[in-house]
């Protein structure tokens, strides 16, 4: 099974995507399965996770819709108010066997270390924990700290850290993993090798530059924890789908093939559920 960790899908509506901005031109358009379906199909890509990029229920609901309309193989990574009281309420209006976890865009907020730090995040990642939804992690490297403190407090099920936290690139790699040390070495935190082509001023990535941060991924979580993911449609600020998953190709060329296996699919269905065996829990690691 070879999967695309993390892509979204949206019909566009200006007021609805405020995070689009005006020089986001590439962005301002639909983006469905019929349009990343080309993509997976290149690259023998059997489906993906489809993960929220709006932060409403009814996103959510839509989501799930067209991953199932899909047919492809796959789940949804959606929203949930995480901090609200009726969170079993949400859970039940949600229901759906394509769900398998959630995502808040903490990285946004006013104060990411003190939403993290909620009592009543706490308490909502309780109750996802406990019906196994994976929480994906969406923070900078400025907030790796906190988000290692979170992780500590939450390790009954998975959790996945997007875009290797938004590192630094200026900063380069050796750095990166000395920040995000302390979280790769808890065996129930997975990282996502994604994101990281729009993270380079201006996108203008090289394979140079960006190798290294995946060859420091692979020494702090290795191959069993480690997810691709093409951050499509948003790569194409700074690259074409089919470069973004060359760039990990190349990089990961020299693994045994089990282990490159578990980087374009293993990695995805066990931590997500998608084989059907365990429901993707930590014991099943």
């Amino acid at each position: 099974m070879r999967i695309d960790a993390h892509q979204h899908y949206w019909r566009y509506q200006p007021q609805e995507y405020a995070w689009i901005s005006p020089d986001m031109a590439v962005l301002q358009q639909d983006f469905l399965p019929e349009n990343l379906r080309p993509n997976l199909l290149k690259q023998q890509l059997d489906g993906s996770i489809v993960v929220q990029a709006r932060q409403t229920l009814a996103e959510t609901e839509q989501i799930l819709q067209w991953s199932e309309a899909s047919g492809d193989v796959g789940g949804v990574v959606g929203w949930i108010d995480v901090t609200a009281g009726d969170v079993s309420d949400q859970l039940q209006r949600l229901h759906h066997p394509r769900l398998r976890g959630f995502r808040h865009v903490v990285q946004d907020e006013v104060d990411p270390a003190g939403w993290l730090q909620q009592s009543a995040v706490a308490r909502g990642m309780q109750a996802l924990q406990q019906q196994q939804y994976v929480w994906d992690i969406l923070v900078t490297w400025r907030h790796l700290a906190p988000a290692t403190d979170f992780a500590a407090q939450h390790d009954k099920h998975w959790l996945v850290l997007d875009h290797l936290g938004k590192p630094d690139i200026s900063k380069g790699a050796k750095v990166w993993g000395q920040q995000v040390a302390e979280l790769a070495a808890m065996p129930h935190v997975a990282c996502k090798l994604s994101g990281l082509v729009t993270e380079v001023v201006d996108g203008q990535w090289s394979r140079a530059q960006l190798q290294p941060f995946i060859e420091e991924a692979l020494e702090r979580f290795g191959p069993q924890r480690l997810m691709f993911g093409s951050d499509w449609p948003v790569c194409l600020l700074a690259a074409e789908y089919q470069d973004v998953a060359g760039l990990v190709e190349e990089t990961v060329s020299r693994l045994s093939a089990d282990e490159q296996n578990r980087i374009w699919g293993t990695t995805a269905a066990n931590v997500y559920g998608l084989t059907g065996e365990n429901h993707g829990s930590v014991s099943a690691k």
